[in-house]
């Protein structure tokens, strides 16, 4: 049974828990070239929020901006109801834990090492004891075991990424902020991946994931924010959200919305 297919209700239909992640008005122009545009997000516990857009809308820039990685030019972003600029950076590391789109390692570590790599903001902790059990649970979910004692610049793309999001596993952080995980992936791993997104949320996470595939963002979605222009065009729960009119016209190509006899799900699909 896919997790998907046993979700009723959003979780974010429980909106009166604060966000773990907050971005208020944000604007960011390098070199005078406006890539986010007045965007405001909340990030709650336990949902998926799946950020879609064409490309060049902005995604990518607003998850690094969450990260902190990039200080927007105006506007705020608070992690846990405190400004992000405020953490000390092994505190922030470890409520919230990053997958970027570019998971390429330039050194031959080990996919094992890479994967310990995730534990680095516990070190001196009381919870570094748990270091190897951690990281071996983290392997397991990804199923990357038979990888661990291989060289990370030997790997396809595909095992990169399940290598990077056991790194973001092992790391444990409440936020976890996933910019396009599955792009390389086999249709098998994808599934695995953002059923893994729904696991989190349900033990209590706050998830972000961007995602270029509509329909699999409709099937794993708790909350939909479809960038555009850098700007946020719509956001709402998946039924609210795949409209084939909206779509179509931001995506500026014909997209289908339908629902399948078999569970009733939304299905989204280019028109062809």
């Amino acid at each position: 049974m896919t997790i998907h297919a046993a979700r009723k209700d959003p979780v974010t239909s429980k909106l009166p828990e604060p966000p773990a992640l907050q971005a208020s008005d944000v604007h960011y122009s390098p070199g005078g070239n406006p890539v986010l545009r007045g965007v405001s997000l909340d990030l709650r516990p336990g949902a998926v929020t799946i950020i879609i857009g064409p490309n060049g809308a902005g995604k990518s820039t607003l998850l690094s901006v969450l990260a902190g990685d990039v200080t927007p030019d105006s506007g705020t972003v608070e992690l846990g109801g405190k400004p992000l600029a405020a953490w000390k950076p092994i505190d922030a590391a470890r409520r919230r834990a990053v997958m970027a789109q570019d998971t390429s390692v330039s050194f031959p570590y080990t996919a094992r090492e890479v994967v310990q790599m995730g534990r680095n903001a516990w070190r001196r902790t009381e919870r570094a004891a748990q270091d190897e059990a951690v990281v071996d649970n983290a392997i397991s979910a990804t199923g990357i075991g038979h990888l661990s004692a291989r060289s990370v610049t030997l790997l396809s793309g595909g095992e990169r990424q399940r290598t990077a999001l056991s790194r973001v596993l092992a790391q444990e952080g409440s936020v976890l902020l996933l910019d396009e995980p599955v792009s390389a992936m086999d249709i098998a791993h994808q599934e695995q991946t953002l059923q893994t997104c729904r696991r989190l949320a349900a033990e209590g996470a706050a998830v972000a994931v961007v995602l270029h595939d509509l329909d699999a963002a409709a099937a794993y979605a708790d909350w939909l924010v479809l960038l555009h222009h850098g700007q946020v065009h719509a956001a709402g729960t998946v039924e609210d959200m795949c409209r084939a009119e909206v779509l179509s016209e931001v995506y500026a190509t014909p997209i289908e919305v339908f629902r399948t006899h078999e569970d009733g799900r939304l299905r989204v699909a280019p028109r062809r």
